[in-house]
């Protein structure tokens, strides 16, 4: 299954692949060079299906869990002050998300979505320590009685272009269910109440709608 983010990038992808084939095919007269310049552009085409699946996920839907919103690396987990919502101490974990992972954004929790927006920015690399404040993002916050309120920010990084993101102030949010999605590479942050007991630790590799990033009893 591929996600609708890339019916038109796969549908010209497929178009370009297929015409350069045949023109290979039938100007390059050299055996080996033809069949390493069709290898190319199918492994082109392959990478392309391969970053708009949108694999099924099975996500136990349970107020008192924060999943993690994105496939990736946990590559940040402190107290940090967080200046756009809440103003004040939460506890930030970071997803890094490679060209090879999923780029599907899952809801973290159920609840209503409180805040959503788009800020436009730079294209510093995801990891960059200023990318949360400087780089393209959208920032959303997610409130349900149990946990709160959660924010999730979706970073662009060097490679990523474009930032979709479907929450809307007032959505019926569903823990799992997609949410948005990064082009080509990017970072989701998000933000937990101090009591929120962390699940996951550095260098953790998660799932997006499966993965506990942290509980709440």
């Amino acid at each position: 299954m591929f996600h609708k983010e890339g019916y038109k990038i796969i549908f010209i992808t497929l178009v370009v692949v297929i015409i350069s084939i045949i023109a290979i095919d039938r100007f390059v007269a050299i055996e080996w060079v033809r069949m390493l310049l069709m290898l190319i552009g199918l492994v082109f085409l392959i990478l392309i299906l391969q970053f708009f699946r949108n694999p099924k996920r099975n996500t136990k839907l349970e107020n008192h869990t924060v999943v993690s919103p994105v496939d990736g690396k946990v590559v940040v987990i402190e107290e940090v002050f967080e200046k756009e919502v809440f103003k004040e101490k939460r506890i930030q974990v970071s997803v890094f998300m490679s060209p090879i992972n999923v780029h599907v954004t899952r809801y973290p929790i159920s609840g209503n979505v409180t805040y959503s927006k788009y800020h436009p920015g730079k294209y510093l690399v995801a990891w960059h320590p200023k990318a949360s404040e400087e780089n393209e993002r959208t920032t959303v916050v997610v409130e349900n009685d149990n946990f709160g309120k959660v924010l999730y920010r979706q970073i662009a990084g060097a490679l990523a272009k474009r930032i979709v993101n479907y929450a809307k102030i007032n959505d019926n949010a569903i823990q799992g269910s997609d949410s948005g999605f990064i082009k080509f590479g990017s970072r989701v942050d998000l933000f937990l109440p101090l009591d929120a007991d962390i699940k996951v630790q550095l260098n953790q590799k998660v799932r997006g709608g499966e993965s506990i990033i942290a509980e709440k009893i």
